[in-house]
């Protein structure tokens, strides 16, 4: 059974502040799976953190936020 968290919970969870993990949403280095239609809640699951592990490792080698984005667009394909 998968995880699922709030965005409020990954971001403990994380490390990173809810303003940045809005920021990666709005960028498209995150995605969520699903939101709530009564209270519009985000959705993510155990994928969300290891995106967000190899952001936060891709940014200590220095890339940008650019860079990862299209390293991690490149791992997708």
């Amino acid at each position: 059974m998968k995880n699922i968290y709030l965005l409020k919970d990954l971001a403990k969870l994380s490390g990173h502040s809810t303003h940045t993990l809005k920021y990666y949403l709005r960028l498209g280095l995150l995605k969520e799976i699903g939101r709530s239609p009564a209270t519009s809640f985000r959705y993510f699951d155990d994928s969300s953190c290891e995106q967000l592990k190899k952001i936060r490792r891709l940014q200590k080698e220095k890339y940008s936020l650019k860079e990862i984005c299209d390293q991690l667009d490149k791992s997708h394909d």
